[in-house]
């Protein structure tokens, strides 16, 4: 694969105007789709994005238009028409919030999962900013337009407690915290496999899996240093109810750190958890989502400096669930309250 000279070859492209990119594929690139192929090439993109514009003609291989399923061949040149997306802005929207914390100057919120951080791609409402700006109005203006106030993230599909600085000096002081790793945090999470030991640590770095855009990847030797502590509270039949603290903040870190060792988290089908979870001969209702919670979130104040320790309450879909899987599992009930006792 090349990119042709006088065509905008570069790594990024400008938002102000429309961009023209062409490739040449070559014979590593034999078979494989259209869009999967644009993805690699075109990391600024998603690959969403991508199919949105072959969809609406952008795209042409040697001149003719493309589909978005269509197979690449050693020689094709691929032209691709990049139009900018008009800039998004968190708007106030009138959804519910669960509120753990709340002072002058931060706020600490229990995200529901399914509940997206901020808009992007494909997500301009519903948001959890959109829920803040409702409730609270004025929060830091560190994030931009689009993520006020937003000093970190969870993953779309996680639930669970996340801070939020309501002025710029406490976001400054809580972003120093995240950076320093001096921010720490609890997850509860629900792995496929018997854990062999109670505790433990991987220490495997995390990097952009090159096949798969969407997903992280734990091999040694590749990417970012990153560390989990992890303690198993109950044992569920061929399952294990964890807690999970990352020493580090790379993305997808917890799911991609048990994904590499084989306990790949229920419900984490993108990190090869299987759709259908039989437990004791029984077939579970699927869960609907990937089964991670934080749990835990402690940090200094960014005013007083003094430690504010916040739980939020597991989800009561993943504790209905958890009971189902124990009576499929013969364990009993009563066990897994007393593993949760501090998250409930």
């Amino acid at each position: 694969m090349q990119a042709e000279p006088g065509r905008n070859s570069g790594g990024t492209f400008p938002e102000e105007q429309v961009v023209l990119r062409r490739f040449t594929a070559s014979a590593e690139d034999a078979g494989r789709r259209l869009d999967l192929y644009l993805a690699s090439r075109l990391p600024d993109l998603s690959r969403t994005r991508i199919q949105e514009l072959i969809d609406q003609g952008r795209v042409h291989i040697s001149e003719r238009l493309a589909r978005r399923a269509q197979r690449v061949m050693p020689g094709d040149i691929i032209d691709i028409e990049i139009l900018p997306r008009p800039p998004l802005r968190a708007a106030p929207e009138e959804i519910p919030l669960d509120v753990l914390y709340e002072d002058e100057d931060v706020i600490v919120v229990n995200k529901p999962a399914g509940m997206v951080v901020h808009a992007g791609a494909g997500a301009a409402r519903g948001t959890l900013v959109n829920a803040l700006l409702h409730h609270f109005g004025r929060l830091s203006t560190l994030g931009g337009n689009l993520r006020p106030g937003i000093v970190h993230r969870l993953d779309r599909g996680t639930s669970g407690a996340m801070v939020v600085a309501r002025n710029d000096v406490a976001h400054r002081l809580l972003a120093e915290q995240f950076r320093s790793r001096a921010v720490s945090k609890t997850y509860v999470a629900l792995l496929h496999g018997r854990m062999s030991r109670d505790a433990g640590t991987i220490d495997r770095p995390i990097s952009r899996d090159p096949q798969r855009r969407t997903r992280m990847t734990a091999r040694l030797g590749h990417g970012r240093a990153a560390q989990t502590d992890w303690r198993v509270l109950l044992r569920l039949g061929n399952f294990s109810l964890m807690e999970a603290e990352p020493r580090t903040g790379r993305t997808h870190q917890i799911r991609a750190h048990f994904a590499a060792a084989g306990h790949p988290l229920v419900g984490d089908t993108l990190y090869g958890a299987p759709r259908q979870v039989r437990a004791g001969g029984v077939s579970l209702n699927p869960l609907g989502r990937v089964f991670l919670h934080a749990a835990r979130l402690s940090f200094a104040h960014p005013r007083t400096g003094a430690t504010i320790e916040v739980r939020a309450p597991l989800d009561p879909g993943l504790r209905e669930y958890l009971k189902e899987l124990a009576q499929a599992a013969d364990v009993l009930p009563r066990r897994v309250d007393a593993a949760l006792r501090r998250y409930l």
